[in-house]
């Protein structure tokens, strides 16, 4: 039923096109974004046509020592993306065709990264029917924080009490271009804590933000012109996440960060219906960080699951 091939350069305008008209249209899936970190993983997107029409595009990579096919290796979700006619039956034949597709490229195990339902503009939870129908396993759960913006929650006492106190201290949030000031916070803060560096280098932000500067915008907590705190936010059309937070010890002294979200929060109200902090989880799902989580929903966040799925394939051989 399905017609599967595997991207190439050449199909970057109707990939694009179609994501955008799609029911998961995130900048997160256009070429430009996927292909800034080319390098380190082995592309592997597919589209989907039937009837002589695109219905559906993956993006995915491919990774060892099993051939697996991964949605995708540098992208915290990112399933099949289908238009609005991709029925419950349609994706069940898409499952099969798939499923078929990859046997006979040896490719062994899929796994799957789901959108999160608040990602979608329209229901789009046709893959998940399939991946149980197939037999795929659940093998990670994340929780992010999420705010709902047409029913916000109140604000903890201790995070209204945060807000309050930077502003008498003087500091001001706006939006601006200081990625530098910003990242070297963050890298700081990673290192000290973790022992790690931010998944994005300086470089390839910047590059990420020149390519979407309409998606990818920096909102800080500054004191007579000091960068204290910011968190650096993917826009996309429903939901407003919070892809890097940090601050500095004046910042955490002041209650920045209280104060950068109770901007945030009341500059996504109008027209977006999702204030997304991220994930709380470590160890796939199995940890929860308390403090964390704890932080997130002292400004009115609640959970939403991100789901991470196994579905191992016998080869054609077999």
């Amino acid at each position: 039923m399905f017609a599967i091939t595997r991207y190439v350069p050449p199909s970057k305008e109707a990939w694009d096109h179609f994501v955008s008209a799609s029911r998961a249209p995130l900048f997160l899936f256009y070429r430009d974004y996927m292909d800034y970190h080319a390098n380190r993983f082995v592309d592997h997107s597919l589209l989907f046509h039937r009837d002589g029409r695109l219905a559906a595009v993956l993006p995915a990579t491919l990774q060892g020592p099993e051939p697996t096919l991964v949605s995708h290796g540098g992208l915290t979700f990112g399933g099949i993306v289908s238009g609005p006619d991709l029925t419950a039956t349609l994706m069940l034949s898409l499952f099969d065709d798939l499923g078929d597709y990859l046997r006979e490229r040896g490719i062994t195990r899929l796994l799957y990264k789901a959108v999160p339902h608040i990602y979608h503009d329209a229901p789009a939870e046709e893959d998940r029917y399939a991946l149980f129908r197939a037999g795929a396993r659940l093998y990670r759960r994340d929780v992010t924080c999420t705010v709902a913006l047409n029913r916000k929650l109140p604000f903890q006492e201790r995070r209204r009490r945060g807000a309050k106190k930077a502003r008498a201290a003087g500091v001001m949030v706006s939006q601006g271009p200081d990625l530098a000031a910003f990242w070297s916070i963050l890298e700081d803060n990673l290192k000290q804590r973790h022992g790690v560096k931010p998944v994005h280098s300086l470089a390839e932000i910047q590059s990420l933000h020149a390519r979407f500067p309409d998606h990818i915008k920096l909102f800080a907590a500054y004191r007579e012109g000091t960068l204290l705190a910011g968190a650096l936010i993917y826009q996309h059309r429903r939901v407003a996440h919070a892809q890097y937070i940090s601050a500095g010890e004046e910042g955490k002294r002041l209650g920045a960060l209280d104060l950068v979200f109770d901007h945030l929060i009341a500059e996504y109200s109008g027209g977006h219906d999702y204030f997304d902090f991220g994930i709380s989880t470590e160890e796939q799902g199995r940890v929860l960080n308390v403090g964390l989580s704890e932080q997130k929903e002292g400004f009115g966040g609640r959970a939403v699951v991100h789901d991470f799925y196994e579905l191992h394939l016998a080869t054609a051989a077999a």
